[in-house]
């Protein structure tokens, strides 16, 4: 069997779960500071934040963040206080910024004052909430920043069109809020041509000439790469840095991080006829040889890739065979007449990415990622 050793590497120390977990998933931390740098020269003169939520997109808030700050972030969002709270422990240093997305909680003024945090304002219920808070401690310096989000098209958060109106004819109800970043987040923009794009671009330069000038932040991984007009002073990129594809049928300009290998646990050779697993949806046509695999459902492969799934055995591609369950997982490795109990199958790599693996699931890279458990043993790298 293989074994997972330390080494001299400094990401080594990251290092978590057993040597003899089922499953091995390796984070390259050097190719996340090449994506952070790539996206940042892109979008120069304006600058790039991270979007960090999710632990760190499911591989680690701690690695992640420590490398995206020595790679030069200073401005990092996070979706719920509770992120950013933990995240604030992890960059103590308050010249870095962060941020939450996902709008003021009532009665949590206090934890972003303690933690030196700002909170992006999404309504103007939130808008009056910051600012009485703000005025009742006279306090308009760094403690009491926010970003103000504007709903431009995606129906989700922000300030949507009747309340942006109001704002902007009473552009008072901004007095005492110090405002950092106006913000809005794109509907479509990993698809280039759609009318959209356009028009939210739009309405988000109109209320950038109307409201106070603050740096103003509109394009995430995917809109960074629909050119200038939409990156303005800031970017904020998430799934791009994790290298995950910013725009569907193009060539992906991002470096992978993650590589995933899972071990064979039992390998049975099944006459025709036979099926394998839940449910029966496989039966074999032909003698075949198959391994079964100690990955599932419950480590983040997911139950959509059954039957449909490929991976990497010694350099041959193999398939999954019958539905994945919560801990196990089929392929028939008939082309490879070598396979051993032991054998580490590449599930996640370089040539089968995971956009390639969300294809076959049915689903979108960030599923992926954010869905790797915790059972694997994480190597980091880089």
């Amino acid at each position: 069997m293989e074994r997972i050793t330390m080494s001299a590497d400094p990401a080594a120390r990251w290092n978590c779960g057993p040597e003899h977990a089922p499953g091995v998933l390796e984070i390259d931390l050097g190719a996340l500071a090449w994506n952070y740098r790539y996206l940042a020269d892109l979008a120069a003169p304006a600058n790039a934040a991270a979007v960090v939520k999710a632990d760190g997109y499911g591989l680690g808030v701690g690695p992640v963040a420590t490398t995206l700050a020595a790679a030069g972030c200073q401005v990092f969002f996070t979706a719920h206080l509770d992120e950013a709270i933990a995240l604030r422990a992890i960059l103590p240093d308050q010249t870095i910024e962060i941020g939450v997305l996902n709008g003021l909680v009532p009665n949590t003024e206090a934890l972003y004052a303690a933690h030196c945090l700002f909170p992006v304002l999404n309504d103007l219920g939130q808008v009056e909430a910051w600012r009485r808070w703000a005025k009742d401690r006279d306090r308009v310096d760094l403690t009491w920043r926010a970003a103000l989000q504007i709903d431009s098209g995606m129906t989700r958060l922000g300030l949507p069109a009747d309340e942006l109106e109001t704002l902007l004819a009473e552009p008072e109800r901004l007095d005492g809020v110090n405002l950092r970043f106006l913000m809005s987040h794109m509907a479509c923009a990993d698809t280039p041509n759609h009318p959209l794009n356009a028009q939210q671009l739009a309405l988000f330069g109109r209320a950038r000439a109307a409201l106070p000038p603050v740096e103003a932040m509109l394009a995430a991984s995917s809109a960074a790469l629909l050119g200038p007009d939409w990156r303005f002073d800031y970017i904020r990129p998430g799934v791009a840095l994790f290298g995950g594809r910013p725009e569907k049928g193009r060539p992906n300009p991002m470096r992978p991080v993650v590589a995933l290998r899972a071990r064979i646990l039992q390998i049975q050779n099944v006459a025709p006829g036979q099926t394998i697993g839940y449910g029966a949806t496989y039966e074999a046509k032909s003698p075949a040889v198959v391994a079964t695999l100690g990955v599932g459902y419950a480590d983040g492969y997911l139950r959509s890739l059954s039957n449909s799934a490929t991976a990497i055995l010694r350099g041959r591609r193999i398939k999954v065979v019958g539905r994945i369950s919560m801990d196990l997982s089929s392929f028939d490795v008939s082309a490879v007449p070598d396979a051993q109990v032991g054998d580490m199958v590449s599930l996640l790599n370089a040539e089968h990415t995971i956009d390639d693996l969300a294809d076959q699931a049915g689903a979108i890279g960030y599923e992926i990622l954010t869905g790797l458990g915790r059972r694997y043993r994480r190597v980091y790298r880089g």
